[in-house]
């Protein structure tokens, strides 16, 4: 019998490696749900391609043509993803939707998949508590598909909290790893979506060129792991080969090593290791020819080149606070790629909202659910603009 999969962000850079990867084992999957956004032509090519049992397109203009386009079809096409239409579970459910957007849709297939795939951090970073308690409710395991989280994972299996000194997060450093201060407040939008070593969305491209992915993602670790910040660490990794290292207290050290490529957490969590991922590399000669551990190279976070690795210390300060340099992060890059504020102003805006007189009001509450999660939100979104208004970069 085929696996049932879902995938939300079906045309997103996670959602599209999956595809490939099903493209591989066609006999072994159903693509049942499909959710995507705005991207018209490649929703159409999806619906065509993998005829799924349903297509939610959250865009309402996107919506609303992709109607028009298709009446005739069995694929049931909505605005919204609700439970009570979708009523079979997934085998599968890869959560890919970038942005606080993904936490609702993903909190709902956690209660209509048996394994949910989680590389949307922000899902995490915003409603751990929310996922947790209904995959325990639903029996639900989660998996973290990003490198890093993923690689963390394996390389704690088998092995106690108490027994590890460090965890090692690496950051390949963006495009500006080698640049000057003074150059650095000249930045535009365009070098910085140049991502040296990964192929990724701009938002996470972004988020690299700041290192503000990394601060996210120790906030992840923090969570997933229920592992203390003091164990935590960022080192930059230019080859972006090795994408966690554990620093045992034994004096062993151990670390996971992969091409810069989602197709392997993805596929190693979907098939529970037993895919040879080198049938996805055939045509890749340098695959098969590249010695794998050739010119690994480490080294320390410049705090002036990286000043958000600041943020390391007070990322989980309160149960909220990364609620709140989520949203913020979220709009100063939005504001950042519109070139309406500096590079440089990032950082320092989130560092303003977290010395804001009403911060703490927010950051200290404990959300019960998501519309409780979303006042926060929105009150950081608002507060993050009045501060760009003002000027206060």
């Amino acid at each position: 019998m085929k696996r049932k999969i879902s995938i939300l962000g079906s045309t997103g850079s996670i959602g599209i490696s999956t595809l490939n990867i099903i493209d591989k084992k066609k006999k072994l999957f159903e693509v049942y749900l499909l959710l995507a956004n705005k991207n018209y032509k490649v929703i159409c090519h999806q619906i065509k391609k993998y005829n799924p049992k349903y297509f939610i397109v959250s865009d309402q203009r996107t919506f609303n043509r992709v109607l028009k386009k298709f009446k005739k079809i069995k694929t049931k096409i909505l605005n919204n993803l609700d439970k009570s239409i979708v009523r079979k579970v997934s085998d599968i459910t890869i959560s890919g939707v970038p942005g606080i957007a993904g936490l609702k849709p993903t909190l709902t297939m956690v209660k209509l998949s048996k394994k949910i795939l989680i590389a949307n951090k922000e899902s995490i970073i915003c409603g751990w508590n929310l996922i947790q308690k209904e995959a325990k409710k639903n029996k639900t395991t989660i998996v973290p598909v990003d490198s890093e989280h993923f690689s963390i994972m394996k390389l704690l299996e088998n092995q106690k909290i108490k027994r590890i000194d460090k965890i090692y997060i690496t950051a390949s450093g963006g495009p500006f790893l080698d640049y000057k201060l003074e150059k650095m407040r000249k930045i535009k939008p365009t070098e910085a979506l140049r991502h040296p070593t990964w192929k990724m969305g701009k938002k996470i491209s972004i988020d690299s060129a700041t290192l503000m992915n990394k601060i996210l993602e120790i906030i992840e670790a923090q969570k997933i792991f229920n592992i203390p910040a003091k164990k935590l660490e960022i080192i930059i990794h230019p080859n972006s080969l090795v994408h966690a290292i554990i620093k045992f207290k034994n004096g062993l050290n151990k670390f996971i090593y992969h091409e810069t490529s989602m197709i392997i957490p993805l596929s190693n969590a979907i098939f529970d290791g037993d895919l040879q991922i080198i049938d996805f590399y055939k045509k890749k000669k340098k695959y098969k020819k590249k010695f794998p551990f050739e010119n690994l190279f480490f080294k320390k976070v410049d705090p002036r080149i990286f000043p958000s690795i600041l943020l390391k210390d007070r990322a989980n300060e309160y149960f909220s606070t990364s609620i709140i340099i989520n949203a913020a992060n979220e709009i100063l890059v939005d504001q950042f790629l519109s070139k309406k504020i500096p590079f440089l102003s990032i950082y320092k805006i989130i560092m303003s909202i977290l010395k804001d007189r009403n911060y703490k009001k927010y950051a200290i509450r404990r959300p019960k659910n998501i519309n409780e999660i979303i006042e926060i939100d929105r009150w950081t979104r608002n507060k993050t603009m009045e501060k760009i208004t003002k000027k206060h970069v």
